[in-house]
């Protein structure tokens, strides 16, 4: 027998008022958004813990993707935001010992921003608990499953990529 779930009640509930409704296709959905509200929280009080603002998290989480040390507008188009938002962040982040500026090696006119020690420490300290979150919670499943749901999960996003009137095929 499958454990219930809150969702398996929300289902039930709302068959009898939409008698079309896809069970299958309302639960993955609403599992999908409580999951993703669950995981949300945990950053959010991971943040709070680490005293990081999440704008400062996600700029010093695309430098460290970058192997710590990127130029601006790198971090600007990792970051979807505009050059002048980046300069804002560097400056924060600088004033609090997590990035320093430093000559770039590939242009002598430009400027790289580079993770401190301090600042990899920061990152790691919010990093960390969500890490740890999403492998309790994904010990639910063995490895075989852990990738096919990540396989499906792949088929569904590359559907959501794609333009709403692009033919599928």
């Amino acid at each position: 027998m499958t454990t219930r779930d809150r969702t398996d009640q929300h289902v039930e509930r709302w068959l009898p008022v939409l008698p079309d409704l896809d069970p299958d296709v309302e639960g993955a959905v609403t599992r999908m958004l409580q999951l993703t509200r669950h995981l949300r929280t945990v950053k959010e009080r991971a943040l709070a813990d680490a005293d990081l603002p999440a704008h400062e998290y996600d700029t010093l989480h695309a430098l460290a993707g970058r192997r710590g040390r990127a130029a601006p507008s790198e971090l600007a188009a990792d970051l979807g935001v505009a050059p002048a938002s980046i300069t804002a962040r560097v400056d924060a982040l600088a004033r609090r010992g997590f990035v320093e500026r430093i000559p770039s090696t590939t242009d002598r006119r430009r400027v790289d921003v580079a993770l401190t020690e301090t600042g990899r420490e920061a990152w790691r300290g919010a990093l960390d608990p969500r890490g740890a979150e999403e492998h309790r919670l994904f010990a639910a499943l063995d490895p075989d499953e852990r990738r096919l749901l990540s396989d499906l999960l792949r088929r569904i996003l590359v559907v959501a990529e794609r333009p709403a009137d692009e033919p599928t095929g």
